[in-house]
């Protein structure tokens, strides 16, 4: 890629990580225009302030457009969602990946390769360290109660 590729993609990329941008772009995919409103309950937990500045940064963009019905998608914004469609699938396929890892077993390091011997012949150990030996386990002693406070005649 050209230096100036690079700079393009750089720019391209910075815009569309601005929190909530792609968010944005996201919930105006289905081509129907959205009010500010229903944009703002569409992207989700964003504040009026940010979602103002996101649409501002995308309409300079000119990825997203303003028209009597609200807030849409351009022709370059369509293109630029067609061409991020996989994302889907790839999401789909990624998230698959990542249960599985969290659900597979995991193997100590003390059994996952011992070196193998010849026949008739055991495997030299290793020197092994003394068993670290841990403190006995102290309770605390109850704090003593104070005594109740006494009259000047000396009777509680």
């Amino acid at each position: 890629m050209s230096t100036k590729e690079n700079a393009a993609v750089s720019q391209l990329l910075a815009l569309l990580e601005a929190r909530y941008a792609l968010r944005v772009l996201w919930a105006l995919r289905d081509g129907h225009a959205q009010t500010f409103r229903l944009l703002q309950d569409s992207v989700g937990g964003i504040t009026p302030n940010t979602l103002n500045t996101r649409i501002k940064e995308l309409r300079e963009a000119g990825i997203v457009g303003h028209g009597s019905d609200g807030y849409s998608l351009t022709l370059s914004g369509q293109d630029l969602l067609k061409r991020l469609s996989d994302l889907q699938a790839f999401a789909g396929k990624w998230q698959l990946g990542q249960l599985k890892k969290a659900a597979a077993p995991v193997v100590p390091a003390a059994t996952a390769a011992a070196p193998a011997t010849a026949p008739g012949t055991t495997a030299p150990t290793a020197p092994t360290a003394p068993a670290a030996t841990e403190p006995p386990a102290t309770t605390a002693a109850p704090a003593p109660t104070p005594a109740p406070p006494t009259d000047d005649t000396g009777t509680r």
